[in-house]
């Protein structure tokens, strides 16, 4: 049933997930207005940003609309006398950044439509709502016996999916949820296996799997409709929220934070944990579980949003997990998310930050050791425990589970194969992103440390201890090089030596001790001193390039002029006249 049409070739599947961050690099005055010229980034990848230009105006509009989140956001006060002075668009710049920081960083903030068109129109101009109650009309052309009631506008944190109260129109006093979303870029089954998996979810029965009523799908979308619970998700009760409000005004900033009493969390968690192993060992990938996708029906948990990753949709928490490279299979990706929902049912809220370094008192320290199981520093840098691990721990291995139902999802071994190659696909996709997250980590980490004052003082420290070692290797280097040719003009002085030109020794009066070591440079040619009186001192010979340095010491010593001959010399400088 084609009900919608197929997305255009090309068409570029974003990640929704992925963390916009915006820095304020300048602002320009006008006639009557300051703009500031905002970067804008995905991800960690510098190539991928923009610019946009943002007025006050737009700023205060943006705040306006998120007054529903019931936060106290810095937004700067308005300011109609002096607003075009430097030094208060200076001070307006910065408090603005410091605006764009606080939204960009708030989990939930960061990842609503309102923040996303804000800082990236191009992506995200459409009217996603519109679109999808066009392509409802449609499918209802050919179905008649539905009828659409009114859309429940934002009730989910997505973007592109939307939710819509439905009825049977022979049956007006039931209520359905139908659910509309497109493709994710984690999509890697074939058009012919999507449509088929999809169609298959109705057939799946489980004590812990909220039922779908009807599914269908085409190349770009899914449809499906289920029926509306009145209680609402596991996160309406933690958060004592309606679950017709929007989002935003559900979750954001809950006006009293209470968790969940010892027994509702034994309950609901093994029975989270029993599904959750039942798709692991169908094959079936899943890593979507947060308090949201867990609908209540009395006592009972039950799981929802099984076609989310058959459409590839992205994790709600991707940007935890991404950072961790031990979380990289879909299994430990349910596990590290099972923390999370637990965490919530526990405090009431979500954690600050993750990992988690300590945690505050719980019920039972039974609660604590599966949340350092899944949260805690050690637990993302080794890795995560498997879901039948966790069913063995004390907090879930004494509770008893009284439902008959017998779990039912038969998946023909063709899809079975299928699903498999996808999920490879989806965690091949997560390394990679994982990894360059580590890299572009280790490099900023690096480039901190370098360009700190503390490290800079100590390079120029070294860059002086190199240069003064340097030096003194060359001058003990230049001193070798002149030793070596003084030994060798040297190395026949067992021979009384006979030529004036030769080095001139000091004298040896008073010498008691061995004399250092020739200087560098030789002394300038003196006469000779006459030969001491006095009986010289005794020295050791020492051997340099194999020579004895004792003749020749002894030759100077008991040099005597008179015995040198006298030298005929034929002057034959005269003129000669012929």
């Amino acid at each position: 049933m084609a009900f919608m049409e197929k997305p255009p070739a090309g068409k570029v599947l974003l990640d929704d997930t992925v963390p916009l961050t915006a820095a304020i690099e300048a602002s320009q005055s006008l006639q009557s207005h300051t703009e500031y010229i905002i970067r804008v980034q995905r991800g960690i990848s510098v190539e991928n940003s923009w610019q946009i230009v943002r007025r006050y105006s737009d700023f205060d509009l943006l705040n306006n609309s998120l007054q529903i989140a019931g936060l106290s956001l810095p937004l700067p006060p308005k300011k109609l006398i002096g607003n075009m002075d430097r030094e208060f668009i200076a001070e307006r710049q910065k408090g603005l950044q410091n605006y764009l920081n606080v939204i960009t960083t708030n989990h939930i903030l960061s990842n609503c439509e309102l923040v996303k068109k804000f800082l990236d129109p191009n992506n995200y101009s459409a009217n996603y709502t519109e679109i999808a109650l066009q392509q409802v009309s449609m499918f209802f052309r050919s179905e008649p016996k539905w009828e659409v009631v009114e859309p429940l506008k934002d009730i989910g944190w997505r973007i592109r999916k939307k939710y819509f109260l439905m009825k049977i129109k022979n049956q007006p006093k039931e209520r359905l949820v139908l659910s509309w979303a497109d493709l994710g870029p984690d999509k890697y089954l074939s058009d012919k296996d999507f449509q088929c998996l999809i169609k298959l979810l109705p057939s799946c029965l489980h004590p812990y799997i909220y039922r779908v009523t009807f599914a269908t799908a085409n190349e770009s979308s899914t449809l499906l409709i289920r029926m509306f619970n009145e209680k609402g998700t596991l996160k309406d009760l933690i958060y004592k929220a309606k679950p017709k409000d929007p989002f935003l005004k559900k979750y954001c900033n809950p006006k009293k934070i209470q968790g969940l009493e010892l027994q509702q969390i034994k309950t609901y968690g093994r029975q989270i944990l029993e599904v959750l192993k039942f798709l692991h060992d169908k094959g079936f990938p899943y890593g979507h579980l947060h308090a949201s996708n867990v609908m209540l029906d009395g006592d009972t948990c039950r799981l929802l949003d099984l076609e989310n990753s058959l459409l590839g949709l992205p994790s709600f928490y991707r940007s935890y997990f991404s950072q961790f490279r031990k979380i990289n299979t879909l299994e430990s990706v349910d596990v590290h998310c099972f923390g999370h929902l637990l965490y919530e049912m526990t405090y009431g809220r979500p954690p600050d930050s993750v990992p988690v370094d300590s945690f505050p008192p719980a019920p039972s320290m039974a609660v604590v050791a599966v949340l350092e199981s899944t949260l805690s520093c050690e637990a993302c840098k080794n890795g995560m425990p498997t879901v039948s691990r966790l069913l063995q721990m004390p907090l879930f291995s004494d509770v008893l589970l009284t439902t008959s139902e017998k779990p039912q999802f038969k998946i023909p071994t063709k899809l079975k194969e299928a699903l498999r190659i996808a999920k490879e696909c989806i965690e091949k996709r997560l390394i990679e992103e994982q990894k360059q997250i580590h890299q572009h980590r280790r490099l900023t980490r690096a480039q901190s440390h370098h360009g700190s004052e503390e490290e800079r003082k100590k390079r120029k420290i070294l860059a002086r201890k190199k240069s003064k070692r340097s030096a003194l290797e060359n001058s003990e280097e230049h001193s070798a090089k002149y030793s070596n040719s003084n030994n060798s003009a040297g190395s026949g002085a067992s021979s009384p030596l006979t030529s004036p030109s030769s080095p001139t020794p000091p004298s040896t009066s008073g010498i008691s001790a061995l004399p250092p070591p020739p200087p560098p440079l030789p002394p300038p040619a003196a006469p000779l001193p006459p030969a001491s009186t006095e009986a010289p001192a005794q020295l050791s010979p020492q051997a340099e390039n194999g020579v004895s340095r004792g003749a020749l010491l002894s030759s100077i010593q008991n040099f005597q002029k008179g015995t040198l001959r006298k030298a005929e010399t034929c002057d034959h400088s005269a003129p000669k006249i012929g």
